[in-house]
């Protein structure tokens, strides 16, 4: 959106409050006419996002997916009128009838930023907590990025507006402690510190001293007086030279100008009424009527937004400067694109594998992929929840990064899963980075809340999460997972993989690389598994969700469908059913979204009409889809237990015998028992 700025305006007459009130009370017109939103946030902190936007923020409005802006995350996400308010008036993608749209069917403004809806936006904000927390990604990818390509190419900051929420939730202990304790320099927050929640006073429910709590955690910090823009300026230009993450806790009044309702709990999430709106406007001195912003005050901002243009201009220079080996390898990084040499090492392994068929975890064959492919992709960035040598997610050419040494690509995330699952988000949000992280599944309850927000955000981030299933033994029922397989694929968007074998777990790999709007996760075995598959060559089978690995001759009489490790248990049943003369039809399906995806005339070919019967070592959840009225399912009842593997899997049933019985049983049911 090209806006030029009136060359008679007079804009040595426009001031901080003058700035600060247009944020304000767009915010507030917004939010009376939608009759719905959070007006407390923006009205409270406008003069902390003016004095940060206006003297700070290196942005091009034009240009809002420049490489190397600043990068602006309102952690605080029900205060989104701020952020819309901030992108209308520099002259970004929001126009002012999509301000007044805020928060309706279509619009660019909906309740809460969304990234991908709505340009500027820089991550999906919200669940309190996230935002920070994703920021803490997005500011570790700078530094990552900073040490490949130099001060020329990247050097920029990520600032973050939090609140007393995003705070309070856990996350942002794991995402603070995490940027701590990696000096991540280039990390600003700017606490909301109004005192209040949704409750009333944040003394309700809450004593901690913030700045003791950042300190502990390595940060710089400080308070300022949130509606003193001089303070303001001073704080964040001194943080920015520090050689820590900083907070700023900016003591604000939450609703600043309302009075009869500002410094309550009453104007968090509520309109002001047209009486409060009224009275505001006189208190600020904003005799303006609804959504009218005076021609200077207008200007000053569009100027605001074209003020990072010749900084950019000035980076595409030196882009077009530097050695052409070293810009090739920037623009490669930045597009995460998959090499021939990718290519090549995948066909080559592939081949290993299917000709010597080995028995070996799922989770061993994932590693011997990225052992063979990690150095072919110099965007991919690793890392695990303190559980490296149990994930086996480190290759053979990958190195830590360490506290204020970004030359590594693999993260030792400690045991925060939550907060690698966000930092990752942010990694993928920031670009250049293709980010994966693991785990064991049944931590995946941790991590859950940022997987759902990269799914509904459209970002390659991928979920290793090994230990699948009752198959890891004696650890028991509090590491065996039985009910998060389903829980991971009912998320939209989300892909979700349970390889059978060696091979299968690189193509699952290969998915998850190709799958540039899709989160993944890849669900590992801890016990070996045989490699079924002998195909050296060929097409990616599990690209297609699912696919017949027995085809019996003369039709079929049962069709039995598996995952993962139980694939073997279904291979066998078929071998014992063929004994009896029963003609069993074998399907792998490691990925039940892309299957749903398939065409379906291909669904039908791979199901057919006759009974199904279902094999995995988990609840049943979602899998009545696919088994139809007379299907049967062997799986988990319940919660696992202590015990070897095998003994599990005996006293629970899931054997080759008890899938044989049950394709029995669901024949009969089909013939009428005949």
């Amino acid at each position: 959106m090209n806006i030029s700025v009136h060359a008679e305006a007079d804009l040595t007459a426009v001031t901080h409050r003058d700035l600060a009130n247009a944020v304000r009370f767009l915010a507030v017109d917004a939010i009376e006419k939608s009759q719905s939103g959070h007006p407390g946030m923006p009205m409270g902190m406008a003069d902390v996002a003016t004095v940060l936007f206006s003297r700070f923020m290196k942005f091009d409005a034009a240009h809002p997916t420049w490489p190397n802006r600043d990068r602006f995350v309102l952690s605080a996400g029900h205060g989104s009128m701020l952020l819309y308010a901030l992108l209308h008036l520099t002259g970004g993608g929001v126009s002012l009838d999509d301000i007044r749209s805020f928060r309706q069917w279509g619009s660019k403004t909906p309740g809460h930023p969304e990234y991908g809806h709505t340009a500027g936006v820089e991550t999906t904000t919200g669940p309190l907590g996230q935002g920070i927390a994703t920021a803490v990604g997005m500011a570790l990818a700078e530094r990552l990025a900073n040490a490949r390509h130099g001060d020329d190419l990247v050097d920029h900051y990520t600032y973050v507006i939090a609140g007393d929420g995003c705070l309070m939730e856990g996350i942002s202990q794991e995402a603070i402690s995490l940027a701590g304790h990696l000096q991540l320099n280039r990390l600003v927050v700017l606490f909301d510190d109004n005192g209040i929640s949704i409750d009333g006073p944040t003394s309700l429910a809450t004593s901690d001293d913030h700045l003791k709590r950042f300190a502990a955690s390595g940060w710089s910090v400080r308070r300022v007086d949130g509606h003193d823009p001089e303070a303001i300026a001073q704080a964040i230009a001194e943080e920015r030279e520090t050689a820590r993450p900083s907070l700023i806790a900016c003591r604000t009044i939450i609703g600043y100008g309302a009075p009869a309702r500002q410094g309550t709990e009453k104007v968090h999430g509520a309109p002001l009424g047209a009486e409060q709106a009224a009275a505001a406007r006189q208190e600020l001195g904003w005799q303006h009527p609804p959504f009218a912003i005076p021609q200077a005050i207008a200007d000053a901002w569009r100027m605001i937004g074209q003020r990072g243009r010749s900084a950019r201009h000035a980076w595409l220079d030196r882009c077009a400067q530097i050695d052409a080996a070293k810009r090739e390898r920037f623009e490669q990084e930045q597009a995460t694109s998959l090499s021939s040499n990718y290519e090549r090492a995948l066909a080559s392994l592939r081949e290993q594998l299917a000709t010597e068929r080995p028995k070996l975890a799922t989770r061993q064959a994932s590693q011997l992929l990225l052992d063979s492919v990690a150095s072919t992709i110099p965007s991919l960035i690793g890392g695990s929840a303190d559980l490296t040598h149990s994930n086996l997610t480190q290759s053979k050419t990958q190195h830590a990064v360490r506290p204020g040494q970004f030359t590594g690509d693999y993260v030792h995330y400690g045991i925060r899963e939550h907060g690698m699952a966000a930092a990752m988000n942010g990694l993928a949000l920031h670009g250049g980075f293709i980010p994966y992280g693991g785990t064991f599944l049944a931590f995946s309850d941790y991590s859950r809340p940022a997987i759902r927000l990269a799914a509904l955000m459209r970002i390659r981030v991928i979920h290793v999460m090994t230990h699948d299933s009752i198959g890891l033994g004696e650890d028991g029922p509090t590491h065996q997972p039985v009910e998060h397989l389903t829980a991971l694929r009912v998320i939209p968007n989300l892909l979700v993989f349970r390889p059978a074998d060696a091979v299968e777990t690189l193509e699952a790999w290969d998915c998850a690389l190709r799958a540039n709007h899709r989160p993944s996760v890849l669900c590992l075995s801890r016990q070996a598994l045989p490699t079924f598959r002998s195909d050296a060559r060929g097409k990616n089978r599990v690209a297609r969700g699912a696919y017949l690995v027995v085809t019996p001759e003369g039709g079929r009489d049962v069709t039995l469908i598996a995952t993962g490790s139980e694939l073997a248990i279904a291979l066998d049943a078929a071998r014992l059913l063929g004994a009896e003369h029963i003609r069993a039809a074998v399907v792998s399906a490691p990925c039940f979204a892309l299957f749903d995806e398939q065409p379906a005339d291909y669904r039908a070919r791979v199901l057919e009409s006759a009974p199904r019967v279902g094999v995995e070592a988990a609840v049943v959840g979602d899998w009545a889809r696919w088994l139809g009225a007379d299907g049967e399912f062997v799986g988990m009842t319940g919660f696992g237990a202590s015990a070897p593997a095998p003994v599990l899997y005996r006293e629970f049933n899931i054997t080759a015998e008890a899938v044989a019985a049950a394709a029995k049983r669901a024949i009969a049911r089909a013939t009428g028992g005949k």
